[in-house]
């Protein structure tokens, strides 16, 4: 049994917030967010709303454009090349998942790579595989904030990543090798998930399944890091089943409190970036 080091991610986020608020102060015209939800699931509503009062915090300008779920690919395109040409607008986000007859990709794809503060665009994407300075997608880039904050080493150590998603795994996996961390990604195929997670420094896991990281599949003294957000009833839990694994690991994140508050100071820190690419 080791100590652990809780990674607050509520209170780093504080931190950064705070920090955005004082630059965001010193900017004319202010900065602005505009936040595309089609549709009306219950999920997408609550993220919106916290974006939306994430950018009241620091001071920004957010509007949030509600579609109808049966709008077609080109009045959403239409909508989004509109923004694109408005100077007044720095960011533009489009909450996923999209209505399943609308191309997620082409829509991504068609928001300006400048004021793409999702980091999803294929042109920001190739940038970060490629080791470049781009806009970087938010909860990754939350994950690796927190890590060099707690004084964390990725240089040289193993992380595997479970999940693949576009929007987690891949960009995660890209950004820690990018840091020179030796990257292993497991997914929904991989066999024996605990083979590579007993040999892990660092495990990130972003897939959606209660419990799915037990205390046996952990060495001694290993970084534990949980994107997953899961609702058992009334209370929000991670992949990991925290009370157990915690006792083995060196740091691990709570959920909630974790990598979530982490992904919207991000979110806040791309519109920085966008604003000043303009």
């Amino acid at each position: 049994m080791v100590d652990y080091m809780l990674l607050d991610g509520k209170m780093l986020s504080n931190k950064i917030k705070n920090e955005l608020k004082a630059e965001f102060a010193k900017l004319d015209p202010k900065p602005k967010l505009v936040v595309i939800l089609v549709g009306d699931d219950p999920a997408s509503k609550l993220y919106v709303q916290s974006k939306q009062k994430a950018c009241e915090e620091v001071g920004v300008i957010s509007e949030t454009i509600l579609l109808d779920s049966t709008i077609t690919e080109e009045q959403l395109v239409l909508e989004i090349e509109r923004l694109n040409n408005d100077p007044t607008v720095h960011g533009i986000l489009v909450q996923l998942p999209l209505p399943k007859h609308l191309n997620e990709t082409l829509i991504i794809n068609t928001i300006s790579d400048k004021k793409d503060v999702d980091g999803f665009h294929i042109y920001n994407k190739g940038r970060l595989i490629n080791n470049l300075e781009t806009i970087v997608p938010a909860t990754p880039l939350g994950v690796l904030t927190l890590l060099k904050e707690y004084n964390i080493e990725i240089k040289g150590k193993h992380a595997v990543v479970i999940g693949r998603s576009n929007i987690v795994g891949r960009p995660m996996a890209a950004l820690l090798l990018n840091h020179d961390a030796t990257v292993t990604i497991c997914h929904r195929y991989t066999e024996n998930l605990k083979q590579y997670t007993l040999i892990a420094d660092i495990i990130v896991c972003a897939v959606g399944k209660p419990n799915l990281i037990t205390a046996d599949m952990v060495k001694e003294g290993a970084v534990i890091i949980d994107v997953g957000i899961n609702r058992l009833g009334k209370k929000v839990v991670g992949d990991v089943d925290f009370e157990n694994v915690k006792d083995k690991a060196s740091a691990i994140t709570p959920v909630p409190g974790g990598v979530g508050p982490m992904t919207i100071a991000m979110l806040l820190s791309n519109l920085l970036k966008c604003y000043q690419k303009q």
